[in-house]
């Protein structure tokens, strides 16, 4: 159980402030960039009429993704933020899915993680609201339906990114708690595969869904 609370840290000191890196959430991190970069590789060459398997993996993950994007945002922006969509899906899928390597640890267990790319999710919606609307329109909403509502309207904007970063975080690092701790009850002999295929596979699939998802739907309320 010692591992549960290890972290391997760099420390760099600037100008009196100490900065701090969780290395293996960058290395965790730039193996799950090699391993997209290599899927992309291999659904990518040497496309044909009739695709080999990568090509038609990535080619449905790809098609059920834009329509999704298509059906939010609508025909005009959707190729504009579909590319976007499909790379936080796959960059998700992979890292939820990277703990079942021995040894490995998922990027979405860092709380770091999960806020940046919530932080990222906020801020593309809003630049989009801005630009589809103007910033006199954007600005307005949030007094709506009565002006003194809106420290509100942006608390509840703001809400949203502590919302979906904090349920991946949690689902994620609650589910390596759980294996960790059934593990070491049972000796690693019982429960711990069908936990590592419920929560990695199942749980991990269905969260870069549903972060992905609520993402769009974010982008769609500001451009809408």
């Amino acid at each position: 159980m010692k591992e549960l609370g290890k972290i391997h840290q760099l420390i760099i000191p600037v100008f009196g402030h100490n900065i701090t890196i969780n290395l293996e959430v960058v290395v965790m991190t730039w193996i799950v960039f090699f391993i997209i970069f290599a899927i992309g590789f291999a659904a990518t060459r040497n496309r044909s009429i009739l695709p080999k398997p990568f090509q038609a993996l990535g080619e449905l993950i790809v098609s059920v993704l834009y329509e999704l994007t298509e059906d939010a945002l609508g025909k005009e922006m959707a190729p504009r933020y579909a590319p976007l969509i499909c790379a936080l899906f796959l960059f998700l899928l992979f890292s939820n899915w990277l703990g079942l390597v021995p040894h490995l640890e998922e990027p979405t267990k860092d709380l770091n993680t999960t806020l940046g790319l919530g932080i990222m999710g906020f801020v593309i919606a809003h630049f989009a609201g801005i630009k589809t609307k103007g910033f006199k329109a954007y600005a307005k909403e949030y007094f709506q339906p009565i002006f003194f509502m809106m420290p509100l309207n942006l608390i509840g904007e703001l809400a949203k990114i502590v919302s979906i970063s904090f349920r991946l975080f949690g689902n994620i690092m609650g589910g390596s708690i759980i294996i960790l701790v059934v593990s070491h009850l049972t000796y690693s002999i019982l429960l711990p595969p069908f936990l590592y295929a419920f929560f990695g596979l199942f749980v991990g699939t269905i969260q870069a869904f549903v972060f992905t998802m609520l993402t769009v739907v974010y982008i769609s309320v500001q451009v809408k």
